[in-house]
């Protein structure tokens, strides 16, 4: 048991945020913060310029704005100052107007990535009206179970996607299109757009009058978007108080600018980070909020962190192979999951706990005792329980959940990652490996393409499919596999699975 000097040293508070950091139950050697102090001062200068606009995603040749988000008056252009300001307040007379009319009821989101994890979470926090549908994957099955729960003539639809060529969100319009017109419906009279102006997308919607559209801009990456209408769009749309939301980011924002590290609280959370994995990514992460609504919260940690920080390559070109796993749901749903290995397993991890004070319930289930008293328990006594194993754990507590903490929430972490990527000297902002796997998926459909040009009136094994294409076996297999399994192919049996003979239908 930690002595309550110890405590008391470690937890930190900031009352307006309506936000405690609790680092108690953290192994800092002696002298760390003060030895971390040059390092530390370094990211706050970057983070200075990133701010002020400087070329802070040098593949890109582009600024990174996302704090301009929430204080358009940092921003380094009057013009990108005055889009932002212009496009909070389209967005909000927009959802005013859908609100007013009572044409819509449901809400279906199309997009992937950040352009709806953020939204998914925000949802699932806060929302009071539209309930919130995704598709979220370019999976024809989770498509078609999505829109069995929907009335297409009370449903809008919003398509976000930066580029309009990604082709999983690009999939997913045309699924709901073919289901609008299925149901004899107009989909331009349902649909918005979240996109880059002049974009394929952007096209899409200008020449078929969809009923609005609303810009994405270059400077905003799709995992920090959700302060930019990627996010606030669905969420007014769901009567979500975006202006709260916005407040709750901007004072973190500035609560974060701090060069005092024991005043920032995103400073102190990526040095402790830092310390836990040894600056190498040497622990997993654990996210247990112990709070329902706040249960997708891990699943958007999880792109934030492992997007902006697994990279090959560092700053300087070096080979570091960074990262920070992120894994989690919520309590106290997991005590009875995996806090048995957490407690008593490998030692691979450490746990980020998120405490919420308030609870709406207040029926005693016991004399004296309710439900979230219950939950509240339970976190102690998670958290002790692990603290008696040596198990590292940090506590982030919140008075309650409000837009304005969600938007605390999202900056907290949003600065926290680019604090940390600084320490390991990588690039935050940019995603290689997202878009070596886009490159790699889209030569194995030019291969499936050849395929089927190749075996009409022919019946070819693998391997003869392979040699006359000039093709690796395996993914000719894996593609022949999949096109039998949709009847696409026809499949003859030979005597392994790799004899088979494949021709088309």
């Amino acid at each position: 048991m930690e002595s309550w000097e110890h405590f008391q040293k470690w937890y930190f508070d900031y009352p307006q945020l309506g936000l405690a950091l609790d680092l108690s139950r953290v192994n800092f050697p002696d002298g760390f913060l003060q030895s971390m102090e040059p390092r530390m001062q370094q990211a706050f200068a970057a983070m200075d310029a990133l701010e002020k606009g400087a070329i802070a995603n040098p593949d890109e040749k582009r600024m990174v704005g996302h704090y301009w988000l929430r204080n358009p008056d940092l921003a380094p252009t009057k013009e990108i100052r005055d889009e932002i300001t212009r496009t909070i307040a389209e967005i909000q007379a927009f959802a005013d107007e859908v609100h007013s009319r009572n044409q819509f009821k449901q809400l279906l989101l199309i997009g992937i990535g950040g352009s709806a994890l953020g939204p998914q979470f925000v949802s699932r926090a806060l929302a009071k009206r539209m309930p919130l549908h995704v598709f979220d994957n370019t999976d024809p099955d989770g498509m078609q179970h999505v829109l069995k729960g929907l009335d297409l003539k009370q449903t809008l639809v919003l398509v976000i996607s930066k580029s309009g060529g990604t082709k999983e969100t690009r999939n997913g319009m045309l699924e709901a299109q073919t289901a609008y017109k299925a149901a004899g419906l107009d989909f331009t009279k349902h649909a918005v757009a979240v996109t880059g102006v002049g974009s394929e997308l952007d096209k899409v919607a200008t020449n078929g009058g969809w009923l609005h559209r609303f810009p994405m801009w270059d400077w905003v990456g799709g995992r920090t978007s959700e302060t930019s209408a990627v996010g606030l769009l669905p969420a007014a749309l769901q009567g979500i108080d975006i202006r709260a939301l916005l407040d709750g980011a901007r004072s973190c924002d500035a609560e974060t600018r701090s060069h005092n590290m024991l005043r920032n609280p995103s400073a102190l959370l990526a040095l402790t980070w830092f310390v836990i994995v040894n600056g190498k990514g040497s622990k997993d992460m654990v996210v247990l909020p112990y709070k329902d609504s706040l249960e997708l919260f891990s699943r958007y940690l999880q792109q934030l962190i492992m997007e902006s920080l697994g990279k090959e390559l560092d700053l300087s070109a070096k080979r570091v192979n960074q990262g920070l796993s992120v894994f989690g749901n919520k309590g106290s749903t997991d005590q009875h999951a995996y806090i048995q290995q957490l407690r008593e397993g490998l030692d691979n991890f450490f746990a980020v706990f998120v405490r919420v004070l308030s609870d709406i319930g207040k029926l005693q289930v016991e004399e004296g005792v309710t439900s979230g008293d219950y939950l509240d328990g339970f976190y102690q006594g998670t958290r002790q329980a692990l603290s008696e194993k040596g198990r590292q754990s940090i506590t982030l507590t919140l008075k309650e959940v409000s837009p304005f903490s969600i938007g605390l929430l999202i900056a907290l972490f949003e600065r926290t990652v680019g604090f940390y990527a600084s320490l390991i000297n990588v690039n935050a902002y940019h995603q290689p490996g997202v878009e070596a796997g886009k490159k790699a998926a889209e030569s194995v459909l030019a291969l499936q393409k050849k395929i089927m040009t190749l075996l009409p009136k022919r019946e070819l094994t693998i391997e003869q499919i392979a040699d006359e294409l000039k093709a690796t076996p395996e993914t000719v297999f894996q593609i022949c596999e999949h096109l039998a399994a949709n009847n696409r192919l026809s499949k003859s049996a030979g005597g392994t699975p790799f004899a088979a003979k494949y021709a088309l239908r």
